[in-house]
């Protein structure tokens, strides 16, 4: 059957791949982004995409979010913003605050937007992106560690909250992506420090056991794997979709 779906950031990388694939699978897809552009780009795409333009981290844009997608039965959680990059005494205060805006304080929005009518329903599944750097760290980026550590959380939490209504909470770490996105983040950090890209994503995979990127579909399968009845019984879990990424020493 049929079910509602939003993806928040859905216009690409991550977003898009998982917004795509439930899209494909015969499952209504809403997605959310701030770029108006991207958003027609991934309309042109995948015409059966419903887009719209909100931030989440704004209270009335995920009203009007929700209300395009009707009473969801799947939400995922994928905005994020990489937040600042610098020693903790010299980060910006307010980038430090929105990194916090968009990565928790959007999925609180999203997430209180569509509990009543998964309650309702007695049923639903929600999907948090965090990462798989609350588990190797990344010095001077501690405002996108430490909201994706909130993330998770939250994600715990809501699952133990939730549980009884029938409401499963998960999240997903993903690893090394190869993304666009990440492409730009080797380039500025080599860019940075005067180093070669494939150096800076060497030292990067330097972390990961099978030295390997992810691709986005593959985050994809693990979300539909999740939201299936297949994951009935999952819930309260972070899963590494990573290569098994470890701390440093």
């Amino acid at each position: 059957m049929s079910r509602s779906v939003i993806v928040t950031a859905g216009a690409a990388g991550i977003g898009l791949g998982i917004a795509a694939l439930f899209a494909e699978r015969g499952d209504r897809v809403t997605i959310c982004d701030v770029d108006d552009a991207a958003l027609d780009r991934a309309r042109t795409a995948i015409p059966a995409l419903t887009v719209v333009q909100a931030d989440v981290a704004d209270p009335a844009a995920v009203a009007r979010l929700v209300a395009a997608a009707g009473a969801v039965d799947v939400l995922v959680n994928n905005a994020g913003l990489a937040g600042p990059v610098g020693d903790i005494d010299a980060t910006d205060p307010d980038q430090w605050a929105r990194c916090f805006e968009v990565n928790v304080h959007g999925a609180f929005n999203t997430i209180a937007a569509v509990v009543p009518a998964m309650r309702a329903a007695g049923t639903g599944t929600i999907v948090n992106i965090s990462t798989a750097s609350t588990q190797t760290g990344i010095p001077r980026r501690s405002a996108y560690v430490a909201s994706k550590w909130a993330l998770e959380g939250l994600t715990r939490n809501l699952a133990r909250e939730l549980g009884p209504a029938g409401i499963r909470v998960n999240a997903i770490r993903p690893g090394f992506m190869d993304t666009e996105r990440m492409r730009g983040i080797m380039a500025r950090i080599a860019g940075e420090t005067g180093r070669a890209v494939t150096d800076v994503e060497g030292e990067a995979l330097g972390y990961i056991s099978m030295r390997s990127k992810i691709q986005p579909v593959e985050i994809a399968e693990m979300a539909w794997f999740l939201a299936s009845d297949a994951g009935r019984h999952i819930t309260g879990q972070l899963i590494g979709v990573d290569g098994n990424a470890e701390w440093e020493g």
